[in-house]
Order: C-alpha cells, then structure tokens, then sequence
C-alpha cells in the first residue's frame, strides 16, 4: 500500500468516524440539528388540549387539532372520517352530547422528535341534550401524533366503545 493509498483511507476512516459521532450526538452530517424528542409529559398534555377543544363545543377547533389527512375512527359512529369536512361533521354530532373526556390509562411511546403515540383507555360522560341525563361511556383509545410545521397534530385517533362495558 503506498503512502497516498494509506493517506486516503486514513481520511476516509477519520470521516466516517467523526459522521458517526456528530449522527450519535444528534446532528445529521449535513449539520443539522435532529429534532429534540418531547417528554412524555408533553405528549400527555395534548389530549388535554383535544379536551379543552370539546369544552368549547366548536367542532372546527376540535378539527384544528387534526391534521389535514388524519383518520378518525370515532367512538359513536361507525363512519371512518378521512378528511377535515368528516372530521367537523362527527364532531358537531358528538359534541350535541357536551362530552368530558378522562383518561384512565395511557402508555405513551415517543418514537422521535417529530412523532409519539398515545395509547390506553378513556371515559366520555355524556349529556343527553333533550333530557339532560348523563351516561359514561368507556373507551379504548389510540392517537397518532405528528409534529408539522412545528406544531403536534393528531395524524390518526382511533377510539371504541369496550367490547365488554
């Protein structure tokens, strides 16, 4: 091997190396710092925000909390809602019933810095509107985050009834 041979991997290897770090650390190799996962607090925190959405009973800002392709799989209807218009129409029927939601069980999974999932069980209580009698309902409950354009969207949420309740 000659000197120009040994100089050139030594350089190759030396690069590599240092990719490796800067990637281990948390910043591509084109500098980039890689997005900071959030707690699992902070995931934690965004269903309560989805709740506070319902308390307005404004089913548009209930849809904000979607993004533009999320799938909804409600509790109430057996109707898949894909798009931001399905979205609205579930939630001003849903939200006729002034529904509180309470989580009973979460496991959340951050993946990255840009997804996390919420997973477990959750329970509605629900006021009839022309009785005023209140119900709870039990559910089980999956919601996929993704954060876009800075902000943490609801990509997926799939809520049923307890099969056993």
């Amino acid at each position: 091997m000659t000197r120009k041979t040994r100089i050139r991997a030594a350089l190759v290897t030396a690069t590599a190396l240092v990719t490796a770090a800067t990637v281990t650390a948390g910043v591509s190799a084109a500098g980039a710092e890689a997005p900071k996962k959030p707690s699992k607090k902070q995931i934690a925190a965004l269903f309560d925000g989805w709740n506070a959405a319902l308390q307005t009973g404004d089913p548009e800002k209930v849809a904000d909390r979607y993004a533009k392709d999320a799938v909804l799989l409600p509790t109430l209807s057996n109707k898949v809602r894909t798009d931001r218009a399905g979205i609205v129409d579930y939630m001003e029927h849903f939200l006729e019933n002034k529904p509180v939601g309470k989580k009973i069980e979460t496991h959340i999974n951050v993946l990255d810095g840009n997804s996390a999932l919420d997973s477990g069980v959750y329970e509605f209580t629900l006021t009839d509107p022309a009785t005023g009698k209140k119900r709870a309902v039990e559910a089980r409950y999956t919601y996929e985050y993704e954060k876009r354009g800075g902000q943490w969207l609801i990509v997926n949420h799939h809520s049923s009834a307890m099969p056993e309740g």
